[in-house]
């Protein structure tokens, strides 16, 4: 389980590593599509799509299957190594196919947000400044009613003083309570 769990997470940064290696360049697709399509059928020039890069999730996983399968079937009758001879030797094939599908989609969530990210800097930055503007006359504001609410308090309280001149027990005396 140990060496399993250690080519998944090894296969997620191969997987990571071709999505980035596509989507800087696609000339290994643009080379085969040239290949095998007429020029009617051939990409446009400014396509940016790769075997991995902008697609969808068939194939893509079609894809990543049959560059793995090529490798262990080379693995297979070129070394001594026996991929398919034992269950251990399926699974970690398995492992490899499904970690370098979860890192394609690691690092298309990467490149999306890093992309959306640099567009909309420009508009957070003034955004964040409105706020902090915003936020600095809602301060004002409240120092503001602050003074005021103090000032009035301090005339309820000296109106008070200046009517009641009678102690507390002058006036609970007044009542017949002492």
């Amino acid at each position: 389980m140990g060496l399993e769990l250690v080519i998944f997470i090894a296969a997620i940064l191969f997987g990571i590593f071709l999505y980035w290696r596509e989507s800087n360049g696609n000339g290994a697709y643009r080379f085969l599509n040239k290949i095998v399509n007429s020029k009617e059928l051939q990409m446009a020039p400014d396509s940016k799509k790769g075997f991995i890069y902008k697609r969808a999730f068939i194939p893509r996983l079609i894809f990543v299957v049959t560059l793995f399968l090529i490798i262990a079937v080379a693995v297979q009758f070129l070394t001594p190594f026996q991929i398919f001879g034992s269950y251990n030797g399926i699974s970690a094939f398995s492992s490899v196919i499904v970690g370098t599908l979860v890192g394609t989609y690691v690092a298309n969530f990467v490149l999306k947000s890093s992309k959306v990210i640099e567009k909309q800097s420009e508009t957070l930055e003034d955004k964040f400044d409105s706020v902090v503007e915003k936020g600095k006359d809602f301060i004002d504001d409240f120092k503001k009613n602050d003074n005021e609410v103090i000032e009035d308090v301090k005339e309820d309280i000296s109106q008070e003083v200046d009517t009641n001149t009678k102690s507390a027990r002058e006036r609970l005396k007044d009542k017949g309570l002492m």
